[in-house]
C-alpha cells in the first residue's frame, strides 16, 4: 500500500515501535523545552532522568539508543549540558568503553569452551537450587578478580548457547542445521510450553549470576570501576581494600547466597523453575553429538581458548594492562591460532557489544546533565550536614538510592570527590574519611541492583541479544531483583551502622 511522504516519515520514526511509544517520545521532545523555560534546568533535569529511565524500561519495545539518544541530543541543544561535558564523561569512563569494545568480543571467541564447560555443569548438577547457587557464587568469585561486565558477558554467551541448542531442536531441526533462534515461527506447537519453561529457567539463572557479579564486585578494587577510583583516592592496595570492605561485604555475600537458595526453594519472584527432563535430554544429546563430532582441529581450538582464558585471568588479576586491552590481546591470540582471519568473521564478535557501547555513551550524556545541573548536590549537602555518627548509614542509603536511578560509577565519583574535599579542608578526620569511603563503595554497589540502570552489568544484560530471547524485560528484572535489593540493603545498612563508627 502506497503512503504519502508525511505518513512515510511517521512510519519510519522509531521503526516498528508501537504508535503510543512513538507519540510518548515525541511528547517528551516537545515538552522538554517548554518545561525548561517554565521550571528551569534543575526540575527539567530530573524529568530528563525519568524520561531516559522510561526508554530503558521499554527496551523490548525499542532499543534505548535511539529514543535515549534523541533526549540526550536535545539536552545538549537546550544547553542543559555541553558537548565538552559529554566528552569529559566519556573520557573519564574510557576504560569501560574499551572493556565493552574488546572484552565482550574476546569472550565471543571463547564461546565453544564456555558452552562445553557450562553444559557439563548443567547436565551434572540436577538440583536447580544448587545450580543457581553455583552460578551466583562463581559469578561473585569471578567478579572479585575480573570485573562484573566481563563475567556478565561470559554468562550471556553461555545462556545464548543453551537457548539456541534447544530452540533449534524445538523447531524440528538437527544440531548442525542453520537456524534463527530469535524466530519462534518454526517452533512446533508441542514445544511451546516447554519453551516458556526453559525461558523461565534461564531467566532465573541469569538473574542469580547478575546479582552474583554485584556481590563479588563490591569486594575488591577490580570488581567495579568506582572501586578503583575510591582505592586510588584512599591509597588502598588490593589487599587493604578487601580488608576494609570485608566487615560489610562478607556478611552481605553470605546473605545473598542464602537468598539465592531460599528463592529457588520458595519459588518466589519468578524463581524456582526446574529444567524439564525432555529439555535436559536434548542438551545431553547435543553434548554427546558434539563429543562424537569433535576432531583434533576442534580440540586444538578448545585448547587455544583455554589458554586464552588463562591469559585473561592472569592479565586481569595482576593488572598488566587496562581490561579492554587485555580483551584485545585475547582476540588477537584466539583468532591468530584458531585461523579466524576473515574480516566478516571478526565482525560478528563485535555485534553484541557496540550497540551497548553506543548506548553507554548516550548514558554519559545524561550523567553530564546531572553533573552540570548539580542535581545531586542538595542530597550530598544534606547528608554532610547530619550528625557525624549517622553519616556512614545515610551515605550508604543516599548512594544506593541515587545509584539505582542513575549510575553507580557517577554517584561514587561525585560523593568520594566531595568527601575528599572535606577531608583535605580539615573538616573530617582520616578515620571518618575511611568510614565514609567504605559506605560510599558499598552503597553504590549493593542497593543499586534494584534497577538495570544502577549497574552497567545489569544494563548490559537488559540490552543484550539474550534478554528478548528469554523475555527478560526491565520490569521483570526489577521484580526479580527486588528480594535481593531488600536483603542486600538491610544487611549492608546494618553492618555499616554497627561497624563504621
Amino acid at each position: 500500500m502506497n503512503t504519502t511522504l508525511p505518513q512515510a516519515f511517521v512510519h519510519n520514526f522509531l521503526g516498528q515501535s508501537p504508535d503510543w511509544y512513538k507519540k510518548t517520545i515525541l511528547a517528551f521532545l516537545v515538552l522538554n523545552p517548554i518545561l525548561l523555560y517554565i521550571f528551569g534546568p534543575f526540575i527539567t533535569g530530573w524529568l530528563l532522568i525519568l524520561e531516559f529511565i522510561f526508554t530503558l524500561a521499554m527496551a523490548l519495545k525499542c532499543y534505548p539508543l535511539q529514543p535515549g539518544g534523541l533526549l540526550a541530543i536535545e539536552a545538549v541543544v537546550l544547553g542543559m549540558t555541553s558537548a565538552e561535558s559529554v566528552k569529559h564523561e566519556v573520557f573519564q569512563n574510557f576504560p569501560v568503553i574499551l572493556l565493552l569494545m574488546f572484552m565482550v568480543a574476546g569472550i565471543y571467541f571463547m564461546k565453544d569452551l564456555l558452552l562445553f564447560a557450562f553444559t557439563k555443569l548443567l547436565l551434572n548438577v540436577r538440583s536447580k537450587a544448587l545450580l543457581s547457587l553455583l552460578f551466583c557464587f562463581s559469578s561473585a568469585i569471578l567478579s572479585a578478580f575480573l570485573d562484573a561486565l566481563t563475567v556478565t558477558a561470559v554468562v550471556i554467551s553461555v545462556s545464548v548457547g543453551f537457548y539456541s541448542v534447544y530452540h533449534k531442536v524445538a523447531s524440528g531441526k538437527h544440531f548442525n542445521h542453520d537456524h534463527d533462534h530469535s524466530d519462534d515461527e518454526e517452533v512446533h506447537e508441542l514445544h511451546h510450553d516447554d519453551l516458556v519453561n526453559y525461558r523461565s529457567f534461564l531467566r532465573s539463572l541469569m538473574m542469580h549470576a547478575a546479582v552474583g557479579t554485584a556481590l563479588g564486585g563490591v569486594c575488591t578494587t577490580v570488581g567495579e570501576p568506582q572501586n578503583l577510583l575510591i582505592a586510588g583516592i584512599m591509597d588502598w592496595d588490593f589487599i587493604t581494600f578487601f580488608k576494609v570492605m570485608s566487615p560489610i561485604t562478607m556478611p552481605v555475600l553470605v546473605a545473598g547466597l542464602i537468598t539465592c537458595l531460599l528463592l529457588e526453594k520458595l519459588k518466589w519472584f519468578g524463581y524456582g523453575e526446574e529444567l524439564k527432563d525432555n529439555i535436559r535430554q536434548i542438551l545431553t544429546d547435543y553434548d554427546i553429538e558434539q563429543s562424537r563430532k569433535r576432531t583434533n582441529k576442534n580440540v586444538a581450538a578448545l585448547v587455544i581458548q583455554a589458554v586464552a582464558a588463562l591469559i585473561l585471568v592472569l592479565g586481569l588479576a595482576f593488572h598488566v594492562a587496562e581490561v579492554g586491552l587485555v580483551g584485545l590481546v585475547i582476540i588477537v591470540f584466539q583468532t591468530a591460532f584458531n585461523g579466524i582471519t576473515e574480516e566478516h568473521a571478526l565482525g560478528h564478535a563485535f555485534e553484541e557489544a557496540l550497540p551497548f557501547t553506543s548506548l553507554l555513551v548516550v548514558f554519559f550524556a545524561v550523567v553530564a546533565v546531572i553533573h552540570d545541573q548539580h542535581l545531586f548536590s542538595p542530597i550530598i549537602s544534606a547528608v554532610l550536614a547530619m550528625d557525624i555518627e549517622k553519616q556512614p548509614s545515610m551515605f550508604f542509603l543516599a548512594n544506593g538510592i541515587l545509584s539505582a536511578i542513575s549510575d553507580n560509577v557517577f554517584v561514587a565519583t561525585i560523593y568520594i570527590t566531595e568527601v575528599n574535599r572535606a577531608f583535605l579542608a580539615g573538616e573530617i578526620t582520616r578515620e571518618h574519611f575511611e568510614n565514609l569511603a567504605v559506605a560510599i563503595n558499598t552503597g553504590t554497589n549493593l542497593p543499586s541492583v534494584a534497577t538495570p540502570n544502577g549497574q552497567a552489568a545489569f544494563l548490559f544484560l537488559l540490552t543484550s541479544s539474550l534478554a528478548p530471547l528469554i523475555r527478560l524485560s526491565y520490569g521483570k528484572m526489577v521484580i526479580m531483583a527486588f528480594p535481593y535489593t531488600v536483603v542486600l540493603t538491610i544487611v549492608g545498612l546494618y553492618f555499616v551502622s554497627t561497624t563504621l563508627k
